[in-house]
């Protein structure tokens, strides 16, 4: 099953596959075409990565090396896989059925990055390529998987409960995640809502045990701490997902989210906070680390009473509320002219401006809601996923103008 490509055609490979032979490896497979689609290819020992030094693909991230027991007679030809892939730059999976432990330890000492047993567990592939991308791929990285990316952190709050903020944050980490799935931006979804944070429903993800330890110990809060937490979505956006159980929302200090939100600066370039309703004693942090806060509301008095209040506490604490940009969910239509004049006369008392539209998303938001799917994924042509979709492209491409201008 050797790799075959003709003169004309642009293959992006992510990923190699490297085995005695894949056929006896037929999950892995299936799981690697789930993953990454067709940006994988097979290779045998024999080949080794000739293929790659020779016609090199830009995109290769990781090689795959799926080893059983009937290699264990001989491992010099996956042993010397590993090698040329870790001085090509490249992240090593190791796979391994029935191995012994005197092999698997001979195998990973010659500096494969992460190992999985075969047949790997639901999700277990999508969590290694997670981990294995906040690793340093070459010796020039610095240690702990830190890339310095000095991402944009975008908190979206709600002001108050069921004005679609956990819907709006969702659906932009995943249009922005999508938006730069030909480059090398990565994006990261963050629930700060310890307490009934919704996003691992929206996103249908376990919430997994690790997150607690991440939160009891935030001292400890690194690189790889957070990549052990961290859950992928489709392999292409990084999910932080809220605790398995309710926790105190000041179960961490300002400081301790100062830590997090930087270390997660440091391994992505969009970093979506979905922040609980409830101000507490980090929530300043979060807004003087940001490049915008989202503000989610609705034509209401709930809306306009809780803006008030918190424009209020935010010039008490001369925080940076200049920082704040309203979003109208569930906004008045082009020929609404009384709701448009509602909207007007609110801003107009509050004395803020209106800059986000979003419209109505319908019964289609709901339904992607209890499917745990963004909205492109079940109604692609929906008027509320458009306005999201434009938005988060808005954001990339000014951040590759601030790049662009500080360059």
């Amino acid at each position: 099953m050797a790799l075959k490509l003709s003169k004309n055609e642009k293959v992006k490979v992510e990923a190699y596959a490297v085995a005695n032979d894949i056929r006896r490896f037929d999950l892995l497979v299936e799981d690697l075409d789930n993953e990454l689609s067709e940006g994988w290819a097979p290779l045998s020992f024999e080949e080794g990565l000739a293929a790659y030094q020779k016609d090199p693909f830009d995109e290769l991230e990781f090689v795959v090396v799926a080893v059983d027991r009937a290699d264990e007679e001989n491992l010099g030809p996956a042993a010397e896989v590993i090698k040329t892939a870790k001085s090509l730059g490249c992240r090593v999976l190791l796979v391994a059925h029935e191995l012994s432990p005197v092999g698997l330890h001979q195998l990973m000492r010659l500096g494969a990055d992460d190992f999985a047993p075969y047949p790997l567990p639901e999700g277990a592939l999508a969590d290694s390529f997670e981990r294995l991308r906040d690793k340093p791929a070459t010796p020039t990285e610095s240690t702990g998987g830190a890339r310095n990316r000095n991402g944009m952190i975008l908190p979206v709050y709600g002001i108050s409960g069921g004005v679609g903020a956990s819907t709006f944050a969702v659906n932009l980490a995943w249009e922005m995640a999508v938006y730069t799935k030909k480059t090398n931006k990565r994006v990261a979804l963050l629930d700060l809502n310890f307490q009934y944070g919704s996003v691992s429903t929206y996103l249908d993800l376990p919430r997994r045990e690790t997150i607690y330890e991440l939160l009891s110990d935030p001292a400890s809060i690194d690189n790889d701490s957070l990549a052990q937490a961290l859950t992928s979505f489709k392999s292409r956006l990084a999910v932080l997902t809220a605790p398995l159980d309710a926790l105190p929302l000041d179960i961490i200090g300002p400081e301790d989210m100062e830590r997090l939100l930087k270390t997660s600066a440091h391994s992505y370039d969009f970093i979506v906070c979905d922040m609980p309703s409830t101000l507490v004693s980090w929530s300043d942090k979060v807004l003087q680390m940001c490049e915008t806060f989202f503000t989610v509301m609705e034509v209401d008095m709930r809306s306009a009473q809780n803006s008030l209040r918190f424009l209020r506490t935010l010039k008490a604490e001369d925080l940076p509320y200049e920082k704040i940009q309203y979003a109208l969910n569930r906004a008045p239509g082009f020929t609404d002219m009384n709701g448009k004049a509602r909207v007007k006369r609110m801003a107009e008392s509050l004395g803020i401006a209106l800059n986000i539209m979003l419209p109505d998303g319908g019964k289609a938001v709901s339904n992607a809601g209890d499917q745990g799917l963004p909205l492109s994924e079940v109604a692609a042509k929906n008027v509320l996923r458009k306005e999201i979709r434009r938005i988060a492209t808005s954001l990339v491409d000014m951040a590759a103008e601030q790049k662009a201008a500080v360059a």
